[in-house]
């Protein structure tokens, strides 16, 4: 060994992660701007839910509050069908009141021009505008209850597409700190071997720089070539 044997700094040693087969993560350093970086290698399959996810998303997120035309238009039929069968419900019961009283005082009085008949006539005339305006808070409940059970269902939708997107990341992310991890292992085990090297090396020239003093000071014409 001469003198002047120099030990190389050993190339960045790259990271990667395999499954089955395929490399689905890597780390690597760009030696041109020394940057290093890790990538996710996705399957086509990944890659459709993924970007089916960032739409959803997207999608969800900008028409969150807005509500579109057709689907006024079902909660307005709903609310038709709820007002229908509430007015019905309260035909049924009061119009059948109202014939009974007005067969029952013409039968008792020969006619329903008293104030029996008028008395038991505005009776039921109060319950049923009571039962109206009880139907007509009803539907501006329902009404209600409607357009938050669409933003609900819209949250959820929303919190499940961020959920899912959420543990899509963390995957990858896995997959990228584990090649890392490898390349972090491999540049370790190369410093180590660098430094061992290293050290032999400067131990060898150190050995050689005394064998070779040492041969000068025995021999003075050695001396003269060095």
């Amino acid at each position: 060994m001469g003198k002047n044997s120099k030990v190389s700094y050993p190339e960045y040693s790259g990271g990667s992660v395999s499954v089955n087969g395929k490399t689905v993560a890597t780390a690597q350093r760009d030696s041109k701007n020394n940057v290093v970086g890790t990538s996710y290698n996705m399957s086509d399959t990944e890659k459709n839910i993924y970007d089916s996810v960032q739409k959803g998303m997207e999608s969800s997120l900008s028409n969150l509050f807005d509500i579109s035309d057709n689907q006024r238009t079902q909660w307005a039929n709903q609310l038709n069908a709820l007002k229908n069968r509430g007015i019905k419900n309260i035909e049924d019961i009061y119009t059948p009141m109202e014939t009974n009283l007005r067969n029952d005082v013409a039968r008792r009085f020969g006619n329903i021009d008293n104030s029996v008949f008028l008395d038991n006539l505005n009776s039921i005339t109060n319950k049923k505008a009571s039962a109206i305006a009880d139907l007509s808070n009803q539907l501006a409940l329902s009404q209600s209850d409607l357009y938050t059970q669409e933003l609900n269902n819209r949250m959820n939708t929303l919190s499940f597409l961020s959920n899912f997107n959420s543990v899509l990341n963390n995957n990858m992310l896995n997959y990228m700190n584990a090649a890392a991890s490898n390349s972090a292992s491999g540049n370790s085990y190369n410093d180590k071997v660098y430094n061992a090297n290293l050290l032999n090396t400067q131990t060898q020239n150190k050995l050689f720089s005394n064998q070779m003093t040492n041969l000068a000071q025995a021999t003075p014409m050695f001396a003269a070539l060095l």
